[in-house]
């Protein structure tokens, strides 16, 4: 029993200094993942959560063990403070400090016992199943729902960014060529302005 209540304790420590990020990009590896975090402490772990139900498009979740609870918290307020992206996903990640059930690994809690037992249709705990599996379908349809609707925003938006920064792209391009051809000191001479001549390279 000692054991076990040690076991338990370890692991309990190991989840305060452990943060949930989600909304990542389908594309992050834990490679990126460490290199975006190690900014602010040091990454001992990158663990994704599999997803069985939903699309492939929908952002990734992950759990991250710092070396520290104090750095855990640290990224929490940054990542929260602030627009934090990884791996160009529309929409910044978002991250919370992680919980026991969040791991499928975790311990058996010492002193818990779990007891399953098949209902009468005369006990009362019988339509309390039956509210709480018209609950959970319900939420389900709703997450659903939700959930088509922010890949449709992200979808949205990706492509407005990609339009903007295109946009941005053939300005500079535009610029570059008129400064190479030398058309900004030809127009520069005729009107009379000074213009500060690029150094060549």
């Amino acid at each position: 029993m000692e054991s076990l209540m040690k076991e338990y304790a370890a692991f309990e420590e190991k989840v305060k200094r452990t943060i949930f990020i989600d909304s990542l990009s389908p594309a992050a590896t834990e490679a990126v993942v460490r290199a975006s975090l190690d900014q602010f402490g040091n990454v001992i772990q990158v663990k994704f959560i599999p997803n069985y139900l939903e699309p492939k498009n929908v952002g990734l979740s992950a759990l991250v063990e710092l070396e520290n609870a104090d750095q855990a918290k640290t990224i929490i307020s940054e990542i929260s403070s602030s627009s934090f992206m990884i791996c160009g996903m529309p929409r910044p990640v978002r991250a919370r400090a992680a919980e026991a059930e969040m791991f499928d690994d975790r311990p058996i809690k010492p002193g818990r016992k779990i007891v399953c037992r098949w209902l009468d249709s005369s006990d009362p705990d019988v339509e309390v199943a039956k509210k709480m599996k018209h609950l959970v379908s319900k939420h389900a349809e709703e997450a659903k729902f939700c959930l088509k609707h922010q890949l449709e925003e992200e979808e949205n938006l990706a492509k407005k960014q990609t339009e903007i920064l295109n946009a941005t792209y053939k300005k500079y391009e535009l610029i570059d060529s008129v400064v190479g051809n030398r058309v900004a000191e030809r127009l520069a001479e005729r009107y009379r302005v000074h213009v500060a001549k690029a150094e060549q390279q």
